[in-house]
């Protein structure tokens, strides 16, 4: 750990995993952290790598910071593949699914893998009533594949995301 992370290196990682919430691929498989630094006085990233782990559908076998720690963790980690371990979910996981659930539900148009992946798994458990919305979507998704609308439309989509950011942040 360094400056509060753990380093470019754990970003370069931790950033490519955000593919993870869209579709859970490493769903199901227990991870586990050897970390080069005091842990406990960073709560903020421990926060962080069990929502990851929890969103991810993923068993948090430890987080080994100091080498006493490392055969414990092993053990769990070991016990947790040879069984496939995997508890309930706590409040990171069942949040976390959930706003994916939603996003991917109301984007299915744009977003077509994850959807048939979300379908296929069972995570459409409730009742949804923004179907406008979602039509909406895969007339956007329809317009995204057409190879014309993308030349034309080029940076201004990105600056179409920002433009309701931008008010606020012109007061300050």
């Amino acid at each position: 750990m360094k400056d509060h992370s753990m380093g470019y290196r754990f970003k370069l990682f931790d950033d490519r995993q955000f593919c993870n919430g869209h579709r859970t691929v490493t769903m199901g498989i227990p991870v586990a952290y050897l970390i080069n630094g005091t842990l406990e006085a960073e709560p903020n990233l421990r926060t962080l790598m069990e929502a990851r782990a929890q969103v991810g559908g993923n068993y948090l076998a430890g987080m080994a910071d100091d080498v006493s720690l490392i055969p414990q963790t092993a053990v769990k980690l070991a016990y947790a593949v040879e069984r496939n371990y995997l508890p309930p979910k706590d409040f990171y996981g069942v949040g976390g699914m959930k706003i994916f659930r939603d996003l991917i539900f109301q984007m299915q148009g744009l977003m077509r893998e994850d959807h048939r992946f979300y379908k296929a798994h069972g995570f459409y458990d409730f009742p949804q009533k923004r179907l406008g919305r979602v039509l909406g979507m895969y007339a956007v998704g329809a317009m995204m594949n057409n190879e014309n609308f993308r030349k034309k439309a080029g940076n201004k989509i990105n600056e179409g995301m920002v433009m309701p950011y931008e008010a606020v942040m012109k007061k300050y």
